[in-house]
């Protein structure tokens, strides 16, 4: 058809964004300038064009540990107070300038420490930039603080999520390379998140298949699930070609456990062969509660509106598919319910009315 959703207009659509993280998502000249200011010498290459192609690049592979080592340069650039609020902010700015209205942004405190910060000047470094970036750009940016699955350090970071929870750090994550390290190996830190009252989310259902996802839910509590995306798994088609979900799949909808999908970045760890094979179309189809995310801008090459457009181009999406996504994720959010409901229906409702009218 040719009245759907182009990427300009989708730019111009209010977004939210629910699984994006700090360090996948720096602008290479920053990572240059950051590099230089603070002695890291590692860089492939010091030009910011060629450092773009060489983060696209070693995210192909098809491999979520190979993916995971392009951190290590983002990381290692991010080691002082200045850079993290540096790239806080240019996030904030970055995010805004693609339409997005809110966002929640995750990383892991324990991996800025190298040079001697403690985790409390990471958190309050990150939150310094996204508030100041936040208000001078018009975006509304909640933090995750994510622990390290391979860690031990999980019940540290979520006491910090805890105290810095009326600072702006609206929730907890842990992350990392999933085969051998389940999410039980952190359960005393999900079950005093509990007690706290406190919302987190689980990276799951990536690169390891259901019982991620079922240990996720069942033995730790996650208000959802970081990408999910082999619930499909447990969904079978019968000799009629009709979807049948399993015991897992079933429970996963009807709780409307969200699903913090990220197409581009599934194709990268080999998770989905393709977006026209991404389970997301089946799963929109189905009625789970999906939302669309970038997972790493920088790595992935991607914005929330590009992510979108993928969409569009593969299934066919239209602005009430978009706007279906984007109030799933609000519904999703980890802040309160009051502001929920003013996003909607004050900022998102209104926004996709207006991009409408202009179509007709």
């Amino acid at each position: 058809m040719n009245d759907r959703p182009s990427l300009d207009d989708i730019r111009r659509a209010p977004k939210v964004l629910l699984h994006d993280h700090l360090d996948g998502g720096l602008r290479p000249e920053t990572i240059v300038d950051l590099a230089r200011d603070g002695g890291y010498g590692d860089l492939p290459t010091t030009d910011p064009g060629g450092l773009r192609t060489w983060f696209a690049e070693a995210s192909d592979s098809g491999s979520l540990e190979r993916y995971l080592e392009t951190f290590s340069h983002t990381v290692g650039v991010m080691q002082s107070v200045e850079a993290l609020t540096r790239v806080a902010y240019e996030c904030a700015e970055d995010l805004a300038a693609d339409g997005v209205v809110y966002a929640e942004v995750r990383y892991a405190p324990e991996q800025h420490t190298t040079t001697g910060l403690t985790l409390e000047q990471v958190i309050e470094a990150v939150l310094d930039g996204f508030e100041r970036g936040g208000r001078e750009h018009g975006i509304r940016i909640g933090t995750l603080v994510t622990a390290m699955r391979h860690q031990a350090r999980s019940m540290e970071i979520a006491e910090l999520a805890v105290r810095y929870r009326d600072a702006g750090v609206v929730g907890f994550d842990i992350a990392g390379a999933e085969a051998g390290y389940p999410p039980t190996r952190h359960l005393d830190a999900f079950e005093y998140l509990q007690r706290e009252n406190a919302h987190f989310t689980i990276h799951a259902g990536e690169a390891f298949g259901l019982p991620s996802i079922w240990q996720a839910i069942q033995w730790c509590g996650a208000d959802r699930l970081g990408h999910g995306v082999r619930i499909i798994d447990d969904i079978t088609e019968d000799e009629d070609g009709v979807p049948e979900l399993g015991r897992l799949a079933a429970y996963v909808r009807d709780k409307r456990i969200p699903l913090e999908m990220c197409p581009t970045s599934n194709i990268q760890t080999g998770a989905a062969k393709s977006i026209a094979e991404h389970p997301i179309g089946l799963l929109r189809r189905l009625s789970f509660r999906v939302t669309v995310n970038t997972d790493n801008r920088l790595m992935s090459g991607t914005t929330p509106s590009r992510e979108f457009a993928k969409l569009v181009e593969a299934f066919d999406y239209g602005w009430d598919d978009l706007q279906w996504f984007t109030v799933n994720a609000m519904k999703s959010a980890f802040i309160g319910f009051t502001e929920r409901l003013e996003l909607i229906n004050g900022v998102i409702k209104p926004g996709f009315v207006e991009l409408r009218g202009d179509r007709a």
